[in-house]
């Protein structure tokens, strides 16, 4: 007579095996409440995005007097035609240059002054960083004719330095925030461990510190180069020429010009926002990841 040895199965409570049962079909059908909120969010984002594109290639008196939602019955390209040939590509090339621009400098000074926040410990590098922290809560509004004075004592009226300048001012104080959280998460111990082998706090910098950060300096540049592309006032206000017209002054010319020519300022729209759009679409994953890194400090 053989004798069992097998432990016997562990024996579960109604409540365990409901919960279970309650975890299993959560699983199967996963959560409809958020796919609900999904879908909801996912139509508010797309019929505008639809109804810009199916209404800039209607024809004027369809756009006026059809249904907006209503795919054009005869579509055409003609007021994509109109904008092109309205000084587009000089809007465009000056409005790459201000972003780009922008961009360089602000990496260029934010980089260091962010290190300098996290290594030093004395008291003036703690102010500086308080300092340029006080610029989130300056609006550019508050700040504008005494700028607009300075710009024209400086002799850069009506030029394309008087956007990049102030642009990438007014984006210091976020990228100095961004980089310094991201590079708060580099180790102690990596920086001491390249000072023992003698390194300078500028080998460090360029070779630790920068590609440690990598996160944080490309949601710096995605997040300024959004800023520059989208900015009004200082074009406004700062320029008058039409060989320093920037984008976004030029969709506001364009509703003057056209007058109601609804369609063509729509095409002018979807053109404008196509080039900045590629370059979130290509670069949104480490935007997302250096936020949320900010984020969790």
């Amino acid at each position: 007579m053989s004798i069992d040895t097998r432990p016997e199965a562990p024996v579960m409570s109604p409540a365990i095996r409901r919960h279970g049962a309650a975890a299993r079909r959560s699983k199967r059908w996963g959560n409809p409440l958020a796919g609900l909120g999904s879908l909801v969010w996912l139509i508010i984002v797309v019929v505008p995005i639809y109804t810009l594109i199916s209404s800039s290639l209607m024809h004027q008196d369809e756009a006026l007097n059809g249904d907006p939602l209503a795919f054009p019955t005869h579509p055409t390209l003609d007021n994509y035609n109109t904008v092109l040939h309205s000084g587009f590509s000089t809007m465009l090339v000056n409005t790459a240059i201000v972003a780009a621009s922008t961009v360089a400098i602000v990496l260029l000074l934010a980089v260091p002054v962010a290190y300098v926040a996290v290594r030093t410990r004395s008291r003036l590098s703690s102010l500086a960083f308080r300092t340029f922290l006080l610029g989130v809560a300056i609006p550019a509004q508050a700040v504008i004719v005494p700028l607009y004075l300075l710009i024209g004592k400086m002799g850069l009226y009506d030029t394309l330095p008087a956007i990049i300048l102030p642009t990438a001012a007014f984006a210091m104080p976020v990228a100095v925030l961004v980089l310094s959280g991201t590079m708060r998460d580099v180790s102690e111990e990596m920086y001491e461990a390249m000072a023992l082998d003698g390194a300078s706090p500028l080998r460090m910098l360029w070779q630790l510190a920068i590609p440690m950060s990598k996160a944080g300096i490309s949601t710096v540049a995605i997040y300024t180069a959004l800023q520059a592309w989208n900015g009004f006032l200082f074009p406004l206000i700062l320029t008058q020429s039409e060989e320093n017209r920037v984008l976004t002054l030029g969709l506001f010319n364009f509703m003057t010009q056209f007058g109601v020519n609804i369609p063509a300022v729509l095409a002018a729209i979807v053109l404008s926002v196509v080039p900045i759009f590629a370059v979130y679409l290509v670069a949104r994953k480490a935007l997302i990841n250096g936020l949320m890194g900010v984020g969790g400090k």
